[in-house]
C-alpha cells in the first residue's frame, strides 16, 4: 500500500534532485530578463533548453542538492528554483519512481 502525499517530506527524500535530468527553458536562467536560476548551475541542453549541472548524466544529483538523499536534504536555490523543479510534487509519479529507485519507501 503505498503512503499518501502528505507522509512524503521533501527534506527527509531529495531523490528526484537524484534521479532525473532537470531541464528547462534557457530564459528561466537568471542571464535572461527575469530569470531565476542561477546560470552558473547550469549546462546547456540545446539552443532552446538548459538544465541543472549534474543531471545531465549517471550518476545524477544536482548541484544545488544539498545532504544525504533519503534522510536530510534541502535545495540550495529553493527559490531559485525551476519551473521543472517546482512542478514535482510529493507523491506524484515522478517522486514514486525516484523513491523507489533510490530504494525509499512508496
Amino acid at each position: 500500500m503505498s503512503e499518501t502525499p502528505e507522509a512524503f517530506d521533501c527534506q527527509a527524500c531529495g531523490a528526484c534532485c537524484a534521479q532525473f535530468r532537470v531541464s528547462f527553458y534557457w530564459a528561466e536562467a537568471d542571464d535572461a530578463p527575469g530569470g531565476t536560476v542561477p546560470v552558473a548551475l547550469t549546462e546547456p541542453v540545446n539552443a532552446h533548453l538548459r538544465c541543472m549541472a549534474g543531471t545531465a548524466a549517471r550518476p545524477v544529483r544536482c548541484v544545488a542538492l544539498q545532504g544525504t538523499v533519503g534522510t536530510a536534504v534541502s535545495c540550495g536555490i529553493y527559490h531559485q528554483r525551476s519551473s521543472t523543479c517546482q512542478s514535482v510534487m510529493p507523491g506524484d509519479a515522478q517522486c514514486l519512481k525516484a523513491r523507489e529507485q533510490h530504494g525509499l519507501p512508496c
